[in-house]
Order: structure tokens, then sequence, then C-alpha cells
């Protein structure tokens, strides 16, 4: 009896296997006996058959390992990106094409096919566009004053020094220090090195004494687009700070530091709210990144908004169980959370996707602190954060005398760069500007990085006049930011158009509500006010300082 149940129960084991490769080969099969299988004659139609279609060679069908091919190239971010771009374009195109296939002789199923063939086997010659006036953005990084050449780089005027023979390697990424010694990956002859690194590494080795990026840096672009598009693969929450910040890693190692949406576009800081208790805005961080490259400081890391899925993006992907335990779903079916940190991290405050959907700014991360050191200096202009109490140079009209007496605003640049930062900050409305960096290596004559600029652009409709107290008390500005400063005063290159066409290729655009924007070019007028008063006062010579090479000519390209 066990022995006849057991062949009974291989039997089944049989026809179960049977009955499924027959629907496999079924499966497999179908395609083709569709395709040629005359199509059926409809009921009742008394109409003639179709006239048969000249003969032709049936097209082949992807094998199984040409499928896999496909899936695993479909499966990468880049390639995703290009496709989505393709079939926008197709159908973009699609009017156009559909409207001459519908005049000719054939129907238009059959012409608008034949035009899909005609373009992914033997695409034609691109027409050129059609002429037009340059953009303003562009033309101003044509402006003499966006194309004197920096001062050349010396030896030691370098963030790091690469090694060109070596090529990136993913798996030293993961490691604290890259470990090159005994797995040194050499290209083949004809490729260079550094066009296989991330787009990450590129802006890392391209930082140098004088700015974070160059003018014309192909590789900042690609950033941008990278922190927009990559595939988040691990999230946790940044520890410090008064407000809720995620460092996101991407599939390609690189890191950004996310700020989620906590106001819509048009929400003006409350009158009674205090600076220091102000929410840090997405889309400041966003606009602080743009104002600083159109003023050709270059000194904001890179910074890009991307829409973000709270469910696949951060909660699936992250690690931090602190940050996991305060997902919930709202009243309203929309996907929350609020983390940890020393304000604004509660059930009151969480941050609400619609339904799990939150924009947010990626700014793109420094070089690690154990390759590249940062100083922080403490700014000599910061405020009180006390709700009654003032600092010492809200009182002392002579406080920048004292200023300039003390190291290491006693010699070199470091009190021009001072200006600067009280020349963007104003213009964005920040007065959060508590400390600054600077990277170690250079010592005291190097560039301010202009980091945290999330309580901008809070206020459209006040200036806060205290921000520019350091230019009113010093007296002191570069000649070269001066000099943009006026020419972004003029109506052909007004600082709001330029600030409102460099935003409109952020995904998540419109970026700056259009108060805001005026804003800007009211500010404006108020710094080359203030300008003006010191050297009415004290003389040119005396206000602006010329940083001009003598020996560069400002009108030379920068490589």
């Amino acid at each position: 009896m066990k022995m006849l149940l057991v062949r009974k129960f291989r039997v089944l084991i049989l026809m179960v296997f049977l009955v499924a490769c027959t629907m496999h080969i079924m499966i497999d099969l179908l395609p083709r006996l569709e395709r040629r299988g005359p199509p059926a004659p409809r009921p009742g139609c008394s109409c003639p058959p179709p006239a048969a279609a000249p003969p032709r060679s049936a097209p082949r069908w992807p094998g199984k390992h040409t499928l896999r091919i496909l899936q695993d190239f479909s499966a990468e971010p880049a390639s995703n990106l290009s496709s989505q771009s393709r079939e926008a374009a197709e159908r973009a195109a699609g009017g156009g094409g559909g409207g001459g296939g519908g005049g000719g002789g054939d129907g238009g199923g059959g012409g608008t096919a034949a035009g899909r063939g005609r373009r992914l086997i033997a695409p034609g010659p691109p027409r050129p566009p059609p002429p037009a006036a340059a953009a303003p953005l562009a033309a101003l990084f044509q402006h003499p004053l966006y194309r004197a050449a920096r001062p050349p780089l010396a030896d030691g005027d370098r963030l790091f020094n690469v090694n060109s023979d070596i090529r990136f390697n993913p798996r030293a990424a993961e490691q604290p220090e890259w470990q090159n010694e005994d797995n040194e990956e050499f290209l083949p002859t004809g490729e260079t090195s550094i066009d296989s690194y991330p787009n990450w590494l590129k802006f890392h080795i391209g930082i140098n004494r004088y700015e974070l990026y160059s003018r014309h840096n192909p590789a900042i672009e690609a950033l941008l687009q990278d922190l927009a598009t990559q595939k988040i693969t691990s999230v946790a929450m940044k520890s410090g700070g008064t407000q809720l910040k995620l460092i996101m890693t991407f599939q390609n190692y690189g890191q950004a530091l996310f700020k989620p949406m906590k106001q819509t576009r048009e929400q003006e800081t409350p009158p009674d709210f205090f600076y220091f208790s102000d929410y840090e805005r997405h889309n400041a961080e966003i606009a602080a990144f743009h104002l600083d490259r159109i003023l050709d400081f270059r000194r904001v890391p890179p910074v890009a908004g991307r829409l973000v899925n709270m469910t696949r993006e951060i909660r699936d992907v992250t690690r931090d169980k602190k940050l996991w335990r305060t997902f919930f779903i709202s009243p309203a079916n929309n996907i929350c959370f609020y983390g940890e940190c020393s304000y604004y991290c509660s059930t009151e405050h969480a941050l609400c996707g619609k339904p799990d959907q939150i924009e947010g700014s990626l700014a793109a991360f420094l070089p690690d602190l154990s390759l590249a050191k940062r100083k922080t200096w403490r700014n000599p202009w910061r405020r009180s954060y006390h709700k009654r109490k003032k600092a010492e140079w809200e009182v002392d009209p002579d406080y920048c005398e004292e200023v300039k007496q003390t190291p290491p605003y006693d010699s070199g640049t470091r009190i021009l760069d001072i200006m600067d930062m009280t020349v963007f900050d104003f213009l964005m409305g920040n007065m959060d500007r508590h400390h600054y960096e600077t990277f170690e290596k250079f010592g005291n004559e190097t560039f301010i990085i202009h980091l945290d600029n999330g309580r901008g652009f809070g206020k459209y409709s006040h200036d806060e006049l205290s921000i520019l107290v350091p230019l009113n008390q010093c007296c002191r500005i570069r000649k070269s930011t001066y000099l943009r400063l006026q020419l972004l005063a003029k109506e052909e290159y007004k600082l709001s158009l330029l600030m409102k066409e460099s935003l409109l290729k952020d995904k998540i655009a419109p970026i700056l509500y259009q108060p805001h924007l005026e804003a800007m070019d009211r500010r404006l007028r108020i710094v080359l006010k203030a300008v003006s008063d010191c050297i009415e006062k004290d003389g040119y010579d005396n206000v602006v300082e010329n940083d001009f090479n003598p020996d560069v000519n400002t009108g030379t390209t920068e490589r």
C-alpha cells in the first residue's frame, strides 16, 4: 500500500512537470503564431480580406540571454534616465510624425511603426536649432569679469594630489581610506583614468586654494544630475543640529545631505520668530548654490532638488532604527516621519508625503575629514542667539577696528572674504551665520566655505539691514565683487532674471517665489548704496581692494 502511494505521488509530480513545460513552450510560441497567422475575419463582415503585405523576413525574437542583458542594463539609473529622455523626445515629436503618416498613402499605424524603425536603426543628422538670442545667463558667463583667469596653481594649491594612472576602485570607497598599494587597477592604453571616476570624486579632486570648483567644470552639472537621479542605497540621520537632516548614500558611493521640505514656497517667516528658531528651507539651500555661482564665488557645494519616495528611498533602505521607528501613517493616509533632533522632531512637526513623496534638497558632501581636514572659525559678527542680549558688534560702532587687529583678519584676504559672505547673506536674508569653515591644508590664505544656508529666503517683504553691519563698519570690498554687483544691477544682467533662469534647471523648479527674486534686486541696490557711501566717506582706493592679478589678462578664458 505504501509503495502504491509513492508511485502515485511520483506520477503526479511528473504530470505537473509536463504541464508546466507545455505551458512554457506555448507561451514562447504564442507571439510567433500571432505574427504568422492571418487576421481572422470579423463575424458578419462581407468585406474582402486585406491585401497581403509584401513578404519580409520575420524579426528575430530575442532569446532569454538577450532579455537578461537588457533587463540588467535597464536596471542602471543612468539607463533609465536616458530611456525616459528618449521616450519624452518621442512623445514630443509624435504629433508631427503622426500628421505626416496620415497625409501619406500608408495607414497611420504603419507609418508610425516605420518612422520608429527609421529613427532607431538609421537616425539621420539632427536639424540645426533655429537661431536665437543668447540667454542672459550664458551671456553673463561670457562677460570678461567671468572669464578672468585664476592665479596659476602651485604644488600645494590642490587639495589632493591625484595619481592619474590608478582607476577608481568602488570596493575601496567602502573603506575608511583608499588602499591602492596592493589593488592597483590600471586602465587600458588610450583611456584616461580620471574619466572613470564618479562625478562626486571629480568634484573633490578639483578643489584648490581659490575655489571649490572651476567655472566651466562639466563634472558639476553631471553631479547635479546625479544628486537628482542616482539610486539611494542607504539613509541615516545626521547627528547634531537643531533640525532633522539625513545622510543619503548613492549607488556610485557618493553621499549628500538631505534637507526635507518643511514650508511651501510662498510662506514667509512670521515676524515674531527669532532667527535661531526659524525653519530651515530646502529651497533656500538650492537657491544659495545658484546665487553663489552667479556671484562667481563658487564657495557653496553643489545642491540639487529631488522628489524622494519616503517608503522606498528612506524607510526601506535605512539601517537607523531610531529613524525607522518614527515612521507612521497620518489620518489623511500619508506616510510621515519625524526622526530625532533638537527642535521640530515630534509627531506635531512630522514630515508628511503626498502620499509618500516629499521634496528636499541634496547637498554634495565635501571630502571626508580624515582625508581633508577643515577648520571651524567663529564668525566675528556672530549674533548672540539670545532673546534679550545683544552681541558686541551691535553696540560698538568701531568693532571692525578691533577685528582687523586680530589674526587672521590682520593680514591676507580673510576680511575681504567676510565682506563677500556678508553680501551673499544679505541678498538671501540669512541671519544664521555663526561659524564658517576653511580647508586646513591651505592655512589662512584660502576662501571661506559657504555652508548651511537653509535659513535664507525666509522674508521677501523685509530687508534685514543688520546683516550688512560688517560692510558698513569695515568699508572694504573686493574690486571683482564690486564690479560684478554693478553688472548684476544692470537691466540686461538683472539678478532676479538670472536667478530665475538658473533655477529653472532644477528638477523641482520653480524654486523661489517671485517676490523673493524681486527682493534680491532691491537688496542689491542697498548693497551698492552702502559701498557708495563708504567710497564717499573714505575714498575709492581705501574701500575697493584691487584683487585682479596685474600679470593676468581679465579677458582671457580660464582653462
